[in-house]
């Protein structure tokens, strides 16, 4: 009988209300920010209403689907945006996510993290080139301070290209009946503007946290899904979350204080790899089919002994993906995310989210027919239908959460978001002024065209349902290869409820040598067979948080995120004869 072990993971549960102040929008910023008349600062919308589950108990961890989630809504934002006006954002202009969130009177401040920082963030001063680009703000004044080429001496006159028309998403429909956009040199910036951002301003230099026009379209994004509980929060783009988590480390973390961070037992090699470079080390926390154990993280905190962890001090960092975790695919539900905050506040913990894979939710396996349906469900009952993330838990800023387009847009365009307090994103935008100076802006003017300009919050929203849809019918039909093909006498598995990867666990034990050969040597012999059967699988020992340390069990990472329905069904069956050989079976 092959083993497919589920799991329930709980709704969003509503947090508290925040009262509401009057929209704060600038009047003229950088190279001119505009709004138009006074009503800009006037409060819009109502308070949201939510439906409240007694925290701890059996009902939370089941809640259905709430009413209204806390927060701004997309037609909320629309009305901020009339009345705030056309945005006009020239070649560097400065920008401040404060400029376009909504009000947050009666949200408490976030601490101060001031020891968290590392040495090398903390002696980090403004780029005094990046600061005088706020005197472009003055009417009439003429520049001769920076050096930003002249955008007649741009080889590119324009950029045109084809985008889906929502909800009609598909490749075909795309072809048939796509809307053709085109962004031209000079269409905002010129005499007679048609847009908010062109070619002219975003091919030149900018701000290191990016441009107005996208760090406004994050920012309303970052309300709609969290709305931090807390007021000065804010947003920073980057160059994707690699490089953010590079920038993050060092901005936490340092050797010469014996500085160390925690993350799941099986994490994203990628994250070891880019702490093992800086001489932190990295240690595991024990998880389950939700992710990481909140009780097991509090017991090595509690017994931390530097003796026995190679000197490192008690860790004061957590990296976490919290929503379809690379490689496990487990997903924290929302009693697992609390429970794992209370914990980092207990410990002081600073905790970096990375959630590339939130939007890519799903509902249990077998699926019930109506979830793969992508766009019919509202974009409403879409955001309610989230696990709240841990930034919409953080009461005291000490989370900073990576956000990306490059799992759920396009990946080449390197570009995505951190949000965290305004002392944090202030210390992560002085390490970018001297190390990428903010991301592409071909990326930022061809992203802010479709999201922005043509789909708008909704249209995006609608996109990220029809992704969801997408990705559970691959979710089944790769459970459905697992349960025909491979031996379910050694392998067990939990169906993902997020992301794009699939763990597969296989019975050492089982193995008739055992328990004379090892656990490696199971996995090279498992893995080669693979090769020369003809399908690539991920070694689950390139996962392990320490490398150092013997692997708890033997395991194989799959993805289902690009293979056809065909080809990622034989290519389980080619895994399920290499175990089978391996194993006699």
């Amino acid at each position: 009988m092959r083993r497919a072990i589920s799991s329930t993971l709980p709704g969003r549960a509503g947090l508290g209300v925040a009262n509401r102040h009057p929209l704060r929008y600038p009047l003229r910023l950088g190279a001119g920010f505009h709004t138009k008349g006074a009503d800009a600062s006037e409060a819009i919308g109502a308070v949201a209403k939510t439906t409240k589950v007694p925290a701890g108990t059996l009902a939370e961890e089941e809640a259905p689907l709430r009413l209204r989630r806390e927060g701004v809504t997309v037609e909320e934002l629309k009305e901020r945006r009339r009345k705030a006006g056309r945005l006009v954002a020239g070649t560097a202009a400065y920008s401040d996510t404060d400029m376009f969130k909504g009000p947050s009177a009666g949200k408490p401040k976030a601490k101060r993290w001031d020891h968290h920082l590392a040495p090398e963030s903390a002696v980090r001063v403004p780029c005094v080139l990046k600061q005088a680009a706020k005197h472009l703000k003055k009417p009439g004044i003429i520049s001769l301070g920076g050096g930003l080429p002249c955008a007649e001496y741009f080889p590119i006159d324009s950029i045109s290209f084809r985008v889906p028309s929502a909800p009609n998403f598909t490749e075909a429909a795309t072809h048939s009946d796509g809307i053709d956009l085109h962004i031209g040199k000079y269409t905002s910036t010129g005499p007679n503007p048609t847009s908010e951002y062109d070619l002219a301003t975003s091919l030149n230099y900018g701000q290191a946290n990016g441009s107005a026009q996208m760090n406004r379209f994050v920012a309303e994004h970052t309300e709609l899904v969290s709305n931090p509980p807390y007021a000065d929060w804010r947003s920073c783009l980057t160059v994707g979350s690699t490089a953010a988590l590079e920038q993050s480390l060092r901005m936490l973390c340092d050797k010469s204080r014996h500085d160390a961070i925690l993350t799941e037992e099986h994490s994203f090699s990628t994250a070891v790899e880019t702490a093992m470079p800086l001489g932190i080390p990295v240690f595991g926390v024990p998880m389950d089919a939700q992710g990481l154990l909140p009780d097991a993280l509090d017991s090595m905190l509690i017994n931390w002994d530097p003796s026995q962890r190679k000197g490192a001090r008690k860790p004061h960092v957590l990296y976490t993906v919290p929503s379809g975790q690379n490689p496990t695919g487990a997903t924290q539900g929302e009693r697992r995310r609390r429970d794992i905050y209370a914990v980092a506040c207990k410990h002081d913990l600073f905790i970096l989210e990375d959630e590339p894979y939130y939007f890519l939710q799903m509902p249990t396996y077998p699926s019930p027919k109506s979830s793969t349906e992508g766009t019919s469900q509202s974009t409403e009952k879409f955001l309610s239908s989230l696990i709240p993330t841990l930034l919409s838990l953080d009461t005291q800023g000490r989370v900073l959460r990576m956000d990306s387009f490059s799992k759920v847009v396009v990946p080449g365009s390197r570009l995505g978001w951190v949000t965290a307090s305004e002392q944090i994103i202030e210390r992560y935008i002085r390490h970018a002024e001297v190390c990428n100076q903010g991301p592409s802006g071909i990326s930022q003017v061809v992203l802010h065209k479709l999201l922005d300009e043509t789909w708008g919050h909704d249209g995006y929203l609608k996109w990220l349902m029809h992704l969801q849809g997408e990705y559970t019918k691959r979710r089944d039909v790769m459970m459905l290869a697992c349960e025909k093909f491979l031996p379910g006498e050694v392998v067990s598995w939990t169906p993902p409820r997020a992301g794009m990867f699939h763990w597969l666990k296989v019975d050492h034990t089982l193995h008739p040598s055992h328990p004379t050969r090892s656990i490696l040597d199971l996995e090279e012999e498992i893995f080669n067979r693979c090769i020369d059967g003809g399908v690539l699988i991920a070694r689950g020992s390139w996962f392990r948080a320490e490398h150092d340390k013997p692997p708890s069990g033997l395991y194989f990472r799959a993805t289902f995120a690009a293979a056809t329905e065909e080809n990622m069904t034989e290519a389980i069956r080619r895994l399920g004869v290499a175990i089978g050989e391996t194993y006699g079976i």
